[in-house]
């Protein structure tokens, strides 16, 4: 198949407007009204539809990174549904035929049931139920058998959940035009909240912003914005990310009613090495116009040497000092 560019010739300006065009993966037309791109939590803010039922449950991508409180409850709920189905299943068979105990004890045929089933299902079998009958006998091997395999499946996902390196950075509430050196820079702060090393750490920053054509459509349009620096080998304290904003920066005379006006939003991709399970983990984070502080710099967060060791308060990430813009 012929390249592009030789469709159209090299001296084609189709051809170097595409190649010209900053697209993260969103398009130009995805979102060409007032909303955010990608939420705190690092998701993206779309909603997709006529999406088939497998891919938009999508079971185990949601065991393994939903937060523990509902992995927990949801390990429960199944374990109680489960006992409660057989312990139904037995009642149907026949409460007379599990042995040993008496129904009084238990406060009822289907308690007995329900705790016999909870036997059954973690192979526990204490012995003082037991089935008298071929047919809740069968149910019973049936259950084993279900309860070998769920748990199978939960000792997985906990395992899942455990060997998958996440990237708990931090990022500061909010970026900031402050003074940088002799002109100003857009800014934000991050630091790594936990005590496992980081390396070789590198942050993408891209302005997402509405902008209307000639013909008077609106389309949404992506600088990539360069970094003081964008790379650090060691992140054992913080790092502020510093754009700042020259003479060829698409920051260059903004005030804070353009941004407001075209829709900002400040997009930031982090990379880095997790050193304990030397593998790669990364971090999304989003800045829109209104979470973007003018005349303000980040206080230091270091508090100076103590027992021969450097301090670093993780509660001053988000304290700034007004400063005057250059």
């Amino acid at each position: 198949m012929e390249p592009v560019s030789n469709l159209h010739g090299t001296d084609s300006k189709l051809v170097k407007q595409e190649e010209q065009r900053q697209d993260l993966g969103f398009g130009t037309k995805l979102n060409d009204t007032y909303s955010r791109l990608i939420n705190k939590d690092g998701s993206f803010n779309i909603n997709r539809v006529n999406e088939p039922l497998r891919d938009r449950i999508n079971l185990y991508n949601r065991l393994i990174t939903m937060d523990w409180v509902h992995f927990l409850s949801w390990i429960l709920l199944f374990y109680l549904a489960e006992n409660v189905v057989f312990a139904c299943i037995y009642l149907l068979a026949g409460a007379e035929n599990l042995k040993g105990a008496d129904d009084r004890i238990f406060h009822g045929s289907f308690w007995k049931a329900f705790f016999f089933s909870a036997q059954t299902l973690t192979t526990v079998g204490y012995g003082h139920i037991a089935p008298n009958s071929f047919l809740t006998s069968a149910i019973a091997a049936f259950e084993s058998m279900l309860g070998l395999l769920a748990f199978a499946l939960s000792t997985g996902l906990l395992y899942g959940r455990f060997s998958r390196p996440v990237a708990h950075i931090r990022f500061s509430k909010h970026a900031v035009f402050a003074p940088y050196l002799d002109v100003n820079g857009w800014m934000f702060r991050i630091i790594n909240a936990r005590s496992n090393q980081l390396i070789d750490v590198q942050v993408e920053v891209s302005m997402s912003r509405l902008e209307t054509k000639p013909d008077g459509t609106v389309h949404r349009k992506y600088y990539g914005l360069k970094l003081e620096r964008s790379k650090v080998s060691f992140f054992p304290t913080n790092w502020t990310v510093v754009h700042p904003i020259t003479d060829d920066s698409p920051l260059h005379g903004c005030t804070p009613d353009n941004l407001a006006e075209s829709d900002a939003e400040f997009l930031i991709l982090l990379r880095a090495m997790d050193d304990t399970f030397a593998q790669v983990v990364h971090s999304r984070y989003s800045y829109r116009y209104d979470e973007v502080l003018w005349g303000q710099k980040f206080r230091s967060m270091t508090d100076g040497n103590q027992a021969g060791m450097a301090t670093v308060d993780l509660n001053k990430l988000d304290i700034t000092d007004p400063a005057p813009l250059n």
